[in-house]
């Protein structure tokens, strides 16, 4: 009995029938990889980045098939509030300087990202980015699919203390 290699012959060695290439990421690690790629090409975004005092600089440095990436800077002391990306997936690399992600409805977990430093997130994942150390910070986001909304999320404020009520009495 023949093997298929015996009858077709060596798959490697006919380019038609290889599967095709991915003309754009489609996992996680092909995001995360993107990202890195990009990071390591810093010719290629470090003369486009500013610094504005007002307000975080965001800039689309790319779009792709279901994709998109963008350049932000934080000088000391911006933040982004706490939000989510909607049905968006992401990938934050920290391409200078150093952020911090604040996770938790309360601000409670904190996690320093510094250069090199990935952050990889599923829809409705909620977080705030903030710079609060000295020197101003470069950052690259990836989306997918595109970022179409980005929901703020407030400060739930203190729960209420309500006494139990007494038994058999009624509530009003």
């Amino acid at each position: 009995m023949n093997s298929d290699v015996q009858i077709a012959g060596d798959p490697l060695a006919v380019p038609h029938l290889m599967p095709p290439v991915p003309a754009h990421p489609s996992t996680v690690a092909e995001f995360a990889g993107l990202a890195r790629g990009i990071a390591a090409d810093r010719d290629s975004w470090a003369h486009l980045v500013r610094y504005d005092a007002a307000s975080r600089w965001y800039h689309r440095l790319r779009t792709g098939p279901g994709y998109e990436v963008w350049l932000l800077s934080w000088v000391p002391g911006q933040g982004s509030g706490q939000h989510d990306h909607g049905p968006s997936s992401g990938v934050l690399t920290v391409l200078s300087g150093e952020l911090t992600e604040v996770t938790g409805p309360t601000g409670g977990a904190r996690r320093r990202l510094r250069t090199g430093d990935q952050r990889v997130f599923a829809p409705g994942y909620a977080h705030e980015v903030v710079n609060d150390s000295l020197e101003p910070a470069v950052s690259l986001h990836i989306y997918s699919p595109g970022l179409t909304e980005m929901p703020m999320h407030h400060a739930a404020p203190a729960a209420t203390v309500v006494p139990p009520v007494a038994q058999g009495a009624v509530a009003r």
